[in-house]
């Protein structure tokens, strides 16, 4: 929504808004002249009818906002002109050459990598994407540019709404439980957005969307032969990966991306497939492959406390914890000397969503226990009811099945008053989570 704002802003739209709590977004917004309440009353909207009389006004929502929100409710009622967050994208990519990024993870990296890749190799390129682009410093750079990155998400089933030049669809999976009912609705979910698209750029490595879905696109990390685009890697360490990147089974260059991971590579290679597909010569995007970094919060270095690394990741579906702890095992053997003979990967977790643990706790105890010591948080709702009386510590319980080194802790305040018992020198810390676990770095540092 915050980008959404921004780039309203940057049109020319007089642009308000509320939200309970004040954060960086809304002061962001606040300074580019968008009026920010901080209460979700009918006065607000009451406010904004009378300070523009003459003008067209569209009431917007995401998903998140429940029918018995006062201000949606007012909007109903009065029969005011109500729009989705995706009508409003939708509206916005229609004029420019749209590469709009979808899949089930790793969509706010490629659009990361993509909107970098562009911005240097034609400076012609805008962007709205769910994370903060390091390049712009942004989730919203948008201007009067001839392409437009547009990460699109499935969550909500809203996908359907966009129409791209080229739709990138990076992998399907089963999620957004509180939406979805199975796999096969997910999947055509994105049937939808597929047809939607002018050209379709898919991940053939990906089991499901290559079985699913039909294209002349295809990008792979695992082989050269029938698939468009591919980088096979030739090593992976904890700083960066060496791949030789194909066309079309043609070997045309190796590369030396400053990024490390398999899951980050597949994202690397869509960017580099994605941007090929519109023309962008190869050698500028040789030229260019040393700027890539990652968006904020994956797999964020977010500092050092007494000999204690601690990173910041957005992983909440098993399959992303899978890769996030694969890759901090990865740092902590290429790390791995004498003095740091005692490195231990700890993960923190605070779940997302009461239906997701509800319908993945097998999947998250599995993967959570592949760390050395696990601690579990209190669930992050998103505004879910809680029918169920579901806890973390139906997975805690089984963790301590696998592995007897996990502890249900109820907050990140208590993590913080109890920081040195919890943890010892050397260790890797992974904080992961889509909730506002991202706050335990400045948590900690208000109390040391």
């Amino acid at each position: 929504m915050s980008a959404l704002a921004i780039g309203l802003l940057k049109k020319g739209y007089s642009v308000s808004g509320s939200d309970l709590v004040k954060n960086d977004e809304t002061n962001k917004l606040e300074k580019l002249g968008a009026v920010i309440f901080n209460s979700q009353v009918r006065q607000n909207i009451e406010f904004i009818i009378s300070k523009f009389t003459n003008k067209l006004i569209y009431f917007v929502v995401s998903s998140a906002i429940k029918p018995e929100n006062e201000e949606f409710s007012y909007c109903r009622e009065n029969n005011l002109s109500i729009k989705h967050r995706s009508e409003i994208l939708a509206m916005l990519m229609r004029t420019y050459t749209a590469l709009a990024v979808a899949g089930s993870h790793g969509k706010t990296s490629t659009s990361t990598f993509l909107s970098t890749i562009l911005e240097l190799c034609t400076r012609n390129s805008s962007s709205i994407t769910g994370g903060i682009i390091p390049i712009y410093n942004s989730n919203c750079h948008l201007d009067n540019t001839k392409y437009l990155v547009a990460e699109v998400d499935e969550s909500d089933g809203t996908i359907n709404k966009y129409k791209s030049d080229i739709g990138i669809i990076n992998n399907i999976d089963f999620d957004h439980c509180d939406h979805f009912s199975n796999l096969n609705e997910v999947i055509s979910t994105f049937k939808s957005f597929a047809k939607n698209s002018k050209k379709l750029l898919l991940n053939f490595d990906c089991e499901t969307s290559r079985n699913n879905f039909y294209s002349n696109w295809k990008w792979s990390n695992s082989t050269a032969k029938n698939v468009t685009y591919a980088i096979i890697p030739i090593e992976i360490n904890s700083k960066y990966t060496i791949g030789k990147y194909y066309e079309n089974g043609n070997f045309i260059s190796s590369l030396n991306i400053p990024i490390p991971g398999l899951h980050n590579l597949s994202n690397i290679t869509a960017a580099i497939a994605a941007s090929r597909m519109i023309g962008v010569d190869f050698i500028e995007i040789k030229k260019n492959i040393k700027y890539l970094k990652l968006p904020k919060k994956r797999f964020e270095f977010r500092g050092q406390l007494d000999e204690r690394s601690l990173y910041d990741d957005y992983a909440h579906h098993p399959n992303e914890i899978k890769e996030t702890i694969k890759l901090g095992r990865l740092l902590i053997q290429q790390n791995h000397n004498k003095e740091c003979q005692k490195s231990r990967l700890i993960a923190i977790f605070q779940p997302h969503r009461y239906s997701r643990v509800k319908q993945f706790t097998k999947e998250f105890a599995e993967e959570l226990s592949k760390a050395d010591v696990i601690y579990v948080t209190s669930i992050y709702g998103a505004g879910e009811g809680n029918e169920d009386r579901i806890t973390s510590k139906i997975i805690t319980d089984l963790i301590y099945k696998k592995n007897k080194n996990v502890s249900y802790i109820n907050n990140y305040y208590e993590v913080t008053k109890n920081f040195y018992e919890l943890t010892q020198k050397g260790d890797l810390i992974l904080n992961m989570g889509a909730g506002d676990c991202h706050n335990f770095w400045s948590i900690l540092n208000k109390n040391n």
